[in-house]
């Protein structure tokens, strides 16, 4: 058995609409923090600690090193990460929508296609045409419950203004060409399913045409299904099909996504 790591991490030095930033507390200041978080639970702690007072000293504690802890100030939609059907809209099909929580794993592990769209570029978008042409061009048929990923070569930019702002998206009908087939997930190696955001919002406001913001996500109110964003790595992938993708999200309660370690599993005897 091979794995293929496809995710990106949740990246403190990215500038974005959404920063993350990771307060990191190495082994040596544990021992502080372990102090503080011993005595501010007790009555007149904090006020001692702040006075110098000490549960333990550095030279009490092995090696001198307490665990290290990192405490991540994060949106969901920092790294790889699995989007809900409640992320697109409060209602999906009628019914109140899933959130990332309710998504059933069996939406999140199973068949892998890779579909290969690194001839377009930006401002190109892929059309429900494109998506076509790529399955023929592989000579497969997508059955329900495929995992769709969406070959780009955007995560090549990561780090960079072109990373946030010229990428290939997918349009709704390439969207709705895959929910036609029974996909219940599908995942993109861009910041995002649509175009570019803020090109969306500029037409938008200039227009105020409904159509112009967020179309593929918004499909999502009326045909159910999830997508993941930020992916990383597919051109590792040796093979279009045969191959099993498991994207399990994160549980964050009430939440409209959730972080996922993303990994194509092949098996090296097939």
């Amino acid at each position: 058995m091979h794995i293929i790591d496809l995710s990106l991490p949740i990246d403190d030095t990215l500038e974005e609409t959404h920063d993350a930033t990771i307060d990191r507390i190495t082994h040596a200041d544990g021992v502080e923090h372990f102090n503080w978080v011993v005595m501010n639970k007790r009555p007149g702690g904090q006020e001692a600690f702040d006075n110098g007072e000490r549960v333990a000293a550095k030279e009490e504690i092995p090696d001198g090193e307490m665990l290290s802890l990192e405490i991540v100030h994060s949106s969901v939609h920092m790294g790889t990460h699995v989007d809900a059907p409640f992320h697109y809209g409060s209602r999906c099909e009628g019914k109140p929508a899933k959130m990332i929580e309710d998504v059933p794993l069996e939406w999140c592990y199973g068949p892998g296609v890779l579909l290969d769209f690194t001839h377009l570029s930006y401002p190109q978008n892929i059309a429900a045409r494109d998506v076509e042409a790529a399955l023929k061009k592989i000579s497969y048929e997508l059955k329900p419950l495929d995992i769709v990923l969406i070959y780009t070569g955007g995560d090549k930019n990561l780090g960079t203004p072109d990373y946030v702002n010229k990428y290939v998206g997918m349009l709704p009908d390439a969207v709705e060409y895959l929910l036609d087939r029974g996909i219940k997930m599908m995942g993109i190696d861009t910041i995002g399913l649509d175009r570019p955001c803020f090109e969306m919002f500029k037409e938008f406001l200039e227009t105020k045409d409904k159509a112009k913001i967020w179309p593929s996500h918004f499909l999502g109110r009326r045909r159910e299904y999830c997508h993941m964003e930020r992916l990383g790595n597919l051109g590792a992938i040796p093979r279009p099909y045969g191959f099993t993708v498991s994207c399990l999200p994160v549980k964050v309660r009430n939440a409209g996504a959730g972080w996922a370690r993303v990994v194509a599993i092949l098996d090296e005897n097939a």
